[in-house]
């Protein structure tokens, strides 16, 4: 099969202008194709093979690339320096020599070879454009069309490109379905040896702060901010916000009048997930309360060294402090930055250790009683056993 190597630059022009790619892109693209097929024809596999087009004439140069040794190991890369003369006279041990090469005509293998990577590395070079195109948009939100769904890992089309949502990124609880349009934060682009892939999320807090933007528009005039986001997808999200200008209420602005603000956000990532909406505090103290809302606080202990706070609440108030599964404190601690121990109001606490206490940390806090409670409680079921033997007796 010979290659009308004439039409090889109206060729590259076209592609060129169908794939928006320049032209000297795929020009490389068709260089490095024609070079596997001569190899697969004409050399061997190890060979170093080098094409020039010139897109003027369409004429093609063909070289092999050899290093000149003193004994040659592998005839495919390596050339005596006698060889190597014969060629070039001012050759020299350990410098390249290039072989001129007859590859006017391709065998059908080779021209298919040829075919096959030029669209291999055509589509390498467009998702390498496209990818330097959404570089520039990391970190905002688009609309996506879901494309597929496998297993827990979901596919969806943005304008130009293809993208993956991991199970982490995604809303616990909601469901896709292929043709589904929904918005997607875009997170970052990921390089591996497949090349650039497109990593979108709906469950990062990002994208909760841009939904809001687009509800809110006093932020883009900075009257008012998001100053931090901790965030349980489909479960829970805090919202710590300030304003700049005095008389504005931060809280009520996110809210909006009926809450339609807040509702509108809360419509795309799904009535499941609640969002509380707290004031933001330059002081430690006052915004661990704040964080801890809907929860009525009596005092808060912090410890700036180790990050850690005690907060102290009345007995009715515990569990409304923790919340469901410790979620309340949790994500308190989260956007305050803060451990924070809960600590119940009828016991006198001085450290964490001696009081009865649920912590922020994981699961697993179980509640501690002090030394002297213990053995008070002990010795009264003492005495309550003595007085029960000497009725009997």
């Amino acid at each position: 099969m010979e290659l009308d190597l004439k039409q090889l630059g109206i060729v590259i022009r076209s592609i060129a202008e169908e794939k928006n790619l320049s032209e000297d892109a795929v020009k490389e693209v068709i260089e490095q194709a024609l070079a596997a097929a001569y190899r697969r024809d004409f050399g061997e596999r190890d060979q170093e093979v080098r094409v020039s087009l010139n897109l003027n004439t369409g004429d093609m140069e063909v070289v092999t690339i050899k290093t000149v040794v003193d004994v040659v190991e592998n005839n495919a890369v390596e050339m005596t320096l006698d060889e190597a003369k014969k060629i070039n006279l001012k050759a020299k041990v350990g410098e390249e020599v290039e072989i001129p090469g007859q590859a006017d005509k391709f065998g059908r293998v080779a021209a298919q070879t040829a075919k096959q990577v030029i669209m291999q590395r055509l589509r390498e070079a467009e998702r390498e454009i496209i990818m330097d195109v959404y570089q520039d948009k990391i970190g905002t939100v688009v609309n996506a069309i879901v494309g597929r769904v496998e297993g827990r890992m979901v596919r969806v089309e943005l304008d130009k490109a293809q993208a993956i949502m991991p199970a982490s990124e995604q809303i616990q609880g909601e469901r896709y379905h292929p043709g589904q349009r929904l918005k997607v934060y875009i997170k970052d682009i990921e390089r591996s040896g497949r090349g650039p892939q497109l990593l979108v999320s709906r469950g990062c807090p990002e994208f909760i702060e841009w939904l809001f933007r687009g509800e809110v528009p006093e932020m883009e005039s900075g009257a008012v901010s998001i100053k931090a986001i901790s965030r349980e997808a489909g479960v829970r999200t805090k919202l710590a916000v300030t304003s700049s200008v005095p008389g504005v209420d931060a809280v009520g602005t996110f809210v909006g009048g009926r809450g339609s603000r807040v509702n509108a956000v809360m419509s795309e990532i799904g009535d499941g997930e609640k969002i509380d909406i707290i004031v933001w505090d330059d002081e430690t103290e006052q915004f661990i309360k704040n964080a801890l809302s809907p929860t009525e606080t009596i005092s808060v202990i912090v410890d700036q060294a180790n990050k850690k706070a005690i907060v102290r609440v009345a007995e009715d108030q515990l569990s409304i402090a923790i919340g469901k599964g410790g979620q309340n404190v949790r994500l308190a601690s989260k956007l305050s930055g803060y451990e924070i121990d809960i600590v119940s109001d009828n016991v006198e606490a001085n450290t964490t250790e001696e009081a009865e206490v649920t912590t922020s940390k994981p699961l697993g806090g179980q509640k501690l009683k002090r030394k002297d409670q213990l053995e008070s409680s002990l010795l009264s079921a003492i005495e309550e056993h003595g007085e029960d033997t000497e009725e009997k007796a």
